[in-house]
């Protein structure tokens, strides 16, 4: 009898000795909840930067390998058709002049830069056979780092 007495007892107390209080809720109170968003800022103010300087390096490079492979594109018209196109539209959309060709050559989501810019192409260029140019990130001729020009001659 004194057994189940002490069960019953042992049953209502807990394991710690203290009986639970009833209506009380548990969770985080307003300075863990400051510290938690603290660390959180912290943390995005020293990733992010680092972050955001990949992408446009990143498009940069993009650009860059987009301006190969439409000269490379170019190149394969001439050899099919044995003219240069007046165009880059022509590399994904046949002319009507076009005897041989056999495209398309580029998807048409090529034709624009990283930036969402249309390459300006001119044929005959004015450094190379033909020229293919991005203007980078800013859009204006000349820059360096991510506004740096991109071209099928350098």
């Amino acid at each position: 009898m004194k057994m189940n007495r002490l069960n019953q007892r042992m049953n209502r107390v807990g394991v710690t000795g203290r009986r639970p209080r009833h209506g009380s809720q548990s969770g985080f109170t307003l300075v863990e909840l400051l510290l938690v968003l603290v660390i959180l800022a912290l943390i995005g103010g020293l990733v992010l930067p680092g972050i955001i300087g990949k992408a446009e390096s990143a498009k940069a490079k993009a650009a860059a390998s987009q301006v190969s492979r439409l000269a490379m594109a170019v190149e394969s018209y001439y050899l099919d058709t044995g003219n240069t196109p007046d165009s880059l539209e022509d590399l994904v959309n046949e002319p009507s002049d076009a005897s041989g060709w056999n495209g398309p050559y580029v998807k048409p989501s090529s034709l624009k830069d990283p930036w969402g810019r249309e390459y300006e192409y001119s044929y005959p260029g004015e450094h190379a056979e033909f020229d293919i140019v991005s203007l980078g990130a800013d859009g204006q001729p000349g820059g360096e780092g991510k506004n740096a020009d991109l071209n099928n001659w350098e």
